[in-house]
């Protein structure tokens, strides 16, 4: 992108932040869920965000990418001059929005029950009056398949509640039940409500599927936090990060589904990368390696369970056919379209479903998904016979494609490359195959593999490394720098004393660094990764970067670097893919890459202290 042009795009985007006082700033969410989607709920305590009956479903409330016609679930404090406050209760995710107002202290607190079943869906809120008499005006407008439907609502036949319905017929439609009288108006339900200290008013928001939920919210209140306490005692994590290790770990598990054992990348679809940029992808889907490195964290915290169940959901939906990413229920086609009468964020257009790089050539992914099955063994996971088999098919494609050019592990949209992290994870897809093998006596081509292993690691270490820049470079051939290049001790492909990875390590700072703030690479110098619009740094890299640091035994400057990063953490602990120079945060939200990579990092820095 020109200089002209990155201008003229900061331009837009200061012009778009001072006439669009109607959206927050990413970091204002916190997010509740039920193991088979999730909510984004404002600090203001607006449901904003939420796809049902799963995290891949079309919206229903999608007021954080149009805040004209995407439609939440809102209640408003009517003294211009309130101040808000947001909250988890402690090991769970229960959360608790105050509002601080010359009129006293009213709360919100938001769960959902876990979900046997993705129709067993339902949103307790529960409005409380604690100090004063408040006025709060609360506003259900729901806009179906992705504010394109919009809504009808209707009391319910049965006088349990009202119905909030898709004209078109393509969602489920939606049953609200409260003792509040609420107006109808053409988008949804309204209501003026006077609360007063003491007073509780309740709403359960749940699918119209016949069987309603009963206004229980003092059991399912008990059932929730039970459920989420049981969950974090169970972790063996006792370090000093102990609180935002454990958020972390409750963030991955909200992204994970019960039903299926796979993982989400991120809760949303659509949120930029750059105020007004392009760059804004859907990652509600199941990537190879972002669920295999959530898998490795719950590991190390001492989470099998999730661990098994993704294994059984690989075992069930890839093993004969490896893509880049699935569906959470395993389809494969994963078409990108755009949602073009969606504003977007801010204005960031366009708004992508589906994701286009479904079907990129990404090798780094069987070197991933192989070290995360090499940790499920070391953890007393069962290798079966057919598995085995499977995980040796895996290997010999490796074998007989590592030369392949590929997209890379940042899904660049400019052509395949023969990329350093390509490399590494081939390597490490037969180094943890053979490990599997011997440790279980399973039968396997020892010395084939050895001898293709070893050639992996003498063309790296040989004809990877630039000599006249100091570094490995992002790929074969290249003059760039690239922050995945971190990877390569964690990885254990090198030792963290390795001289020219030393040497990487000190390009790295150089030349991707802003603080403690790493950016994955910087175009320059004519390289290009296809797509316009500059981008921020990557919180994934940074974190890297903390544990790199402590692996080198530069461990004060790792725990300072990694206390910086934690206060780049919204108000919930919570983390997108992305912080702004400013310490905005950007990208969708919250981010499985960057939770997990937090937990890592504070492994690793506990254990060199």
């Amino acid at each position: 992108m020109s200089k002209r042009a990155g201008q003229s795009l900061s331009l837009i985007a200061l012009y778009i932040l001072l006439i669009s006082p109607s959206y927050l700033p990413i970091a204002d969410y916190g997010i509740i869920g039920n193991l088979h989607t999730t909510a984004l709920i404002s600090i203001k305590g607006s449901i904003d965000f939420l796809c049902l009956p799963r995290f891949d479903s079309p919206s229903v409330f999608t007021q954080l990418l149009d805040a004209g016609k995407g439609g939440c679930f809102s209640f408003i404090c009517q003294d211009d001059n309130t101040n808000f406050k947001q909250l988890y209760l402690p090991g769970t995710n229960i959360l608790v929005t105050r509002f601080l107002s010359k009129d006293g202290i009213a709360e919100i607190t938001d769960f959902m029950p876990i979900a046997k079943k993705e129709d067993d869906f339902a949103i307790f809120r529960r409005l409380k009056g604690v100090y004063g008499n408040h006025r709060i005006v609360v506003n259900i407008t729901p806009s179906f398949d992705y504010a394109r439907g919009g809504c009808v609502a209707t009391e319910a036949p049965d006088g349990n509640g009202y119905i909030l319905s898709d004209p078109s017929g393509k969602q489920p439609a939606m049953r609200l039940i409260t003792k509040a009288k609420l107006s109808i108006t053409d988008q949804g339900l309204t209501g003026n409500l006077n609360l007063a200290a003491g007073e509780d008013i309740d709403f359960i928001l749940t699918l119209d599927i016949g069987k309603p939920f009963r206004l229980d919210w003092i059991r399912h209140f008990h059932k929730t936090r039970d459920f989420w306490s049981a969950w974090v005692a169970k972790s063996t994590y006792r370090g000093r990060w102990r609180e935002s290790v454990m958020r972390s770990a409750l963030t991955l598990k909200l992204l994970t589904s019960s039903h299926f054992g796979s993982t989400v990348a991120a809760a949303t679809f659509g949120l930029p990368e750059t105020i007004g940029g392009e760059r804004n992808w859907d990652y509600r889907f199941t990537w190879i390696r972002d669920s295999a490195f959530t898998m490795y964290a719950f590991l190390r915290l001492g989470y099998r369970e999730e661990a098994e169940a993704f294994v059984g959901w690989i075992e069930q939906q890839c093993m004969d056919n490896l893509q880049l990413m699935y569906g959470i229920d395993g389809r494969k086609d994963l078409e990108e379209i755009s949602l073009d009468h969606l504003e977007g964020y801010m204005g960031s257009q366009p708004v992508r479903i589906g994701n286009g790089a479904y079907d990129q050539q990404q090798m780094d992914i069987y070197g991933e998904l192989i070290d995360t099955i090499y940790l499920y063994n070391n953890a007393g996971g069962s290798i079966t016979n057919e598995f085995w088999k499977a995980i040796r098919g895996l290997v010999e494609y490796v074998i007989a494609h590592w030369r392949d050019k590929d997209h890379g592990i940042w899904e660049v949209r400019s052509g395949k490359q023969r990329f350093l992290h390509s490399a590494v994870c081939c390597w490490v897809a037969i180094d943890r195959a053979m490990k599997i093998g011997e440790a279980r006596s399973l039968p396997h081509p020892r010395s084939k593999w050895r001898t293709i292993r070893d050639e992996i690691y003498q063309e790296i270490y040989d004809d990877f490394w630039n000599e006249e820049k100091g570094f490995y470079p992002q790929f074969l051939g290249s003059d760039t720098v690239d922050a995945s290049a971190l990877l390569m001790p964690l990885l254990r492909f090198v030792s963290s004393k390795e001289p020219r990875w030393l040497k990487t390590f000190a390009a790295i700072e150089e030349k991707l660094s802003a603080d403690v703030l790493i950016f994955r690479y910087k175009q320059e110098h004519g390289a290009t990764d296809g797509l316009e619009g500059e981008e921020a740094s990557f919180t994934i890299c940074s974190f890297w970067y903390a544990e790199c640091l402590a692996r080198i035994g530069r461990v004060e400057e790792a725990t300072l670097v990694m206390q910086k990063l934690l206060g780049y953490g919204n108000h919930l602990g919570l983390f997108s893919e992305e912080i702004g120079i400013h310490g905005e945060q950007l990208g969708n939200f919250p981010q499985a890459f960057s939770h997990l990579s937090l937990i890592s990092a504070a492994f690793q820095i506990d254990k060199q202290l």
